[in-house]
């Protein structure tokens, strides 16, 4: 009946600034734009990595993200990675935090970084 995530949507503060980061950083490629009708919703953008699609949704004055590090809702998404250390070495170099880690759990590791608008991106590599 159900066969995968077929897409997760994020609202960002500033919609291009967090398009450019998910494909400049991450390798991304913008599938599709498209302007909407649906006040507060003015555009969405559709990129993708692999099978993984993430719908940016453009929006009239989004509210701010919670600070509370654990409240209702999704908590992070996790992004698969082929070598943590060269993967944490080349965030650092563009100037990226690593926020956690990288841990060893023992059948991965696991480390965590933030997009622009402070939203969890987990890092792991499988052993």
């Amino acid at each position: 009946m159900f066969k995968r995530v077929d897409h997760v949507e994020i609202v960002p503060s500033d919609f291009e600034k967090s398009i450019d980061f998910y494909v400049t950083i991450f390798g991304f490629k913008v599938k599709g734009r498209n302007k909407v009708d649906w006040p507060p919703m003015k555009e969405i953008a559709y990129v993708e990595l692999g099978d993984t699609v993430i719908e940016f949704i453009s929006a009239e004055n989004p509210a701010p993200k919670s600070t509370q590090p654990f409240q209702v809702g999704y908590k992070a998404i996790a992004l698969e990675v082929e070598e943590m250390d060269k993967t944490t070495e080349y965030l650092k170099g563009k100037g990226i935090d690593i926020t956690m880690g990288p841990v060893d759990l023992g059948d991965s590791m696991r480390a965590e970084i933030q997009d622009p608008d402070g939203l969890t991106i987990e890092l792991r590599q499988w052993k």
